[in-house]
């Protein structure tokens, strides 16, 4: 057969342009699944009988509501704030409420997998149509919202006004493709990112920071901390009283962080395994010229946390012993539950991603920005509308928001590689992810490991976190805590309504799934910050030690700039 390279180009950059215009979702994967549902729906009697039967008792209750009558209630999901104001509890806003709450829970009956179809395409066409709803529930329409017309009457419709105006600044930066002004409240380097230290040590791919010590003696072992690069490091050292930095560094720990790169096209090439060796690996060996002859407390957030998992199987595989413990917050090893971001994972998915990437050089922060919004789209699309545009009201910014708008880029390659090998074939709990030509284990991982899932997480549900269990044997201490992938991590001591459930799993200790371990687990109250600084020095040498210097001059390793450096300040 002749090789015709040339065509494939032409497919490729024809898919890339349909790329840009659906936002990067393939066509291909939403009618698959649409054709998965209607097809088994339509062969089956008994569910459209059930769906019947559903839906006289639900037009009845609301029928029954109408008239005064006391009925059960259906309650919105936990995580939906939209109908929390008590004007929703009095008629007719009550009876609207109800009546898309009815839809949601009859659509929800309706797209329960049917016997012989794949359950990841119910999910699909469920999570479609829950899109579809929230852009007509009662809470975004200005005569249905009782908070609005509240407002409206009080100002005189003001708040409309404002709201106008609110939303032609968005458009027109939406149009001209204008990112936002930077919110000048915090700013990086004085009021967020502004624990003290220094870059000692800079490559193509990240800056090392070493914190400045606070104390007149530190554990004797150090701190690496490995921040995924799908985001800027600093959502750990946010302003001073939200700073998990801060608080390891005036609790006398040596902290080191890593600064990734925000890639741009040059860098569409940059392997996923790069990020281990010119990365997690270079950090680690910066880090021993520091503080020699002491091992290295390792610790990953989100995708870090993933990487440092592969780094530490590999150092085990090879007999290196460099690591004190590990410790992974919020990060995934086994992909086959990793919660509705899988919706978005298969073939034709990622191989629509791809193109897109490859003509791109880079998946953009916009793009990536745009797919975990959908996954919260009652929360983070509509509400967030309700108040600029109805409300005219913009959303006070926190040093949390102001991080998360503060995005990053990721390369092709690394994130092609990232989807396939760990997303789509979950390569690493299954016995296939190689490092450097042999396959890695997570079973050689000899160190504790001290493991942070977050209840409501939608990027890394706990229950996927959790099943490290199942893939290694090593001493383990689990901890849920209340919040989200982001707030339930940056969650310091004192803030409101935190409680955490930990339990240890010893060495030679059975299995146990994770909603037995909940039911086992102890109920502690407060931020989940203090157990990791005891069992961190429950780890260490007992004797504590001088702070090691600023960089390590003798061995080449010499402070380059304050922190955060110049990678965090990337745009």
């Amino acid at each position: 057969m002749v090789n015709l390279p040339s065509f494939e180009t032409v497919d490729r950059v024809g898919r890339s342009m349909i790329a840009r215009f659906s936002g990067g979702i393939s066509p291909h994967a939403e009618a698959d699944a649409w054709f998965d549902w209607l097809s088994h729906f339509s062969r089956a009697p008994g569910r459209q009988l059930e769906l019947v039967a559903l839906g006289a008792v639900l037009a009845a209750r609301l029928a029954a509501l109408m008239t005064g009558s006391a009925v059960p209630l259906l309650r919105p999901e936990p995580i939906d704030h939209r109908f929390e104001d008590e004007a929703w509890q009095k008629l007719p806003f009550l009876w609207w409420q109800q009546a898309f709450l009815a839809q949601e829970e009859w659509w929800r009956s309706a797209t329960r997998p049917l016997r012989g179809m794949k359950i990841r395409d119910a999910e699909r066409v469920g999570f479609m149509i829950h899109q579809y709803l929230d852009a007509f529930s009662p809470s975004n329409m200005a005569w249905m919202n009782p908070v609005v017309i509240e407002h409206t009457f009080n100002e005189g419709g003001a708040n409309l006004g404002r709201g106008m105006r609110n939303f032609a600044e968005d458009w027109a930066r939406a149009v001209t493709m204008t990112p936002p002004e930077p919110d000048k409240s915090f700013r990086v380097g004085e009021n967020i990112a502004a624990t003290a230290g220094q870059v000692i040590f800079r490559n193509e791919l990240m800056e090392l920071i070493q914190y400045s010590p606070t104390t007149p003696d530190v554990l004797a072992e150090p701190v690496l901390i490995v921040p995924a690069w799908i985001m800027k490091y600093y959502v750990l050292d946010l302003t001073p009283q939200h700073s998990l930095v801060r608080y390891l560094v005036d609790r006398g720990i040596t902290v080191f962080m890593i600064s990734w790169l925000n890639p741009t096209p040059t860098d569409r090439d940059v392997a996923l395994d790069t990020y281990r060796t010119a990365g997690m690996m270079a950090a680690l060996a910066v880090v021993n010229a520091v503080v020699p002859g002491r091992k290295v407390h390792a610790c990953g957030y989100c995708l870090g946390g993933t990487l440092l998992a592969i780094a530490a199987a590999t150092m085990a595989r090879d007999g290196d012993d460099r690591l004190k413990t590990v410790t992974l917050l919020a990060g995934q090893t086994d992909f086959s539950e990793a919660g509705e971001l899988m919706l978005f994972v298969d073939e034709s998915q990622i191989a629509f991603l791809e193109d897109m990437m490859w003509d791109q050089g880079v998946l953009d922060s916009s793009q990536m920005s745009a797919a975990f919004r959908a996954l919260r789209s009652d929360d983070l699309v509509w509400s967030k509308m309700t108040r600029n545009y109805l409300l005219g009201e913009r959303e006070p910014i926190s040093d949390l928001m102001a991080w998360n708008a503060d995005s990053t880029r990721l390369p092709y390659l690394m994130h092609s590689q990232y989807l396939r090998g760990l997303f789509l074939e979950n390569r690493l709990t299954a016995g296939r992810f190689a490092v450097e030509g042999s396959v890695i284990a997570l079973k050689d991982l000899r160190v504790p490991m001290f493991v942070v899932g977050t209840e409501t997480d939608h990027i890394a549900p706990w229950q996927s976190v959790y099943k490290i269990h199942l893939f290694t044997d090593n001493e383990l201490t689990f901890l849920l805590t209340n919040g989200g992938h982001n707030t339930g991590i940056a969650s310091e001591p004192g803030h409101k309504g935190r409680h955490y459930d930990i339990a240890k799993r010893k060495i030679g200790d059975r299995y146990v799934d994770a909603a037995t371990w909940h039911s086992r687990a102890t109920r502690v109250d407060g931020s989940w910050w203090p157990a990791w600084i005891s069992w961190l020095v429950a780890g260490s040498d007992p004797q504590r030690t001088a702070p090691p210097s600023i960089g390590a001059p003798a061995r080449g390793v010499v402070p380059l700039c304050p922190a955060p450096g110049t990678f965090v300040l990337q745009r």
